[in-house]
């Protein structure tokens, strides 16, 4: 006789349900996990927990060395800006110092030269 669709049903849910039935007794029967896997496991779980503290703690190093360096960059950097800044004030002093000195120098020569005419026109008369 062959099986009509209801028959096939009933025959596919009661395998279903002798392989679950099968799995819940598989997993009841390891409900206790070996102790040497547990501590192997626990062993390997400190080993990467150690790893990851000491590559967190260079990276800490790293990050206050980087900062401390980019800290110094700035200060070097501050300090050769008020450098350049004190000598380009020093520079512009001596050139107004050196205009004013030429000015004033120019001033004398002019007036030494009017002197000069004066003097000469007089002579003449």
């Amino acid at each position: 006789m062959i099986p009509n669709h209801n028959e096939r049903k009933e025959a596919a849910d009661k395998a279903r349900q002798a392989m679950l039935e099968k799995f819940k007794a598989k997993a009841q029967a390891n409900t206790q996990p070996d102790p040497t896997i547990v501590a192997k496991r626990e062993e390997l779980a400190s080993e990467r927990e150690a790893k990851r503290a000491a590559a967190e703690e260079r990276r800490k190093a790293r990050v206050a060395a980087e900062k401390a360096q980019r800290i110094a960059d700035a200060k070097a950097k501050a300090e050769a800006e008020a450098e350049a800044h004190k000598l380009r004030l020093i520079a512009e002093a001596q050139r107004k110092r050196a205009e004013k000195e030429a000015a004033e120098i120019r001033a004398f020569e002019e007036q030494a030269r009017r002197d000069l005419l004066n003097a000469a026109k007089r002579l003449r008369k």
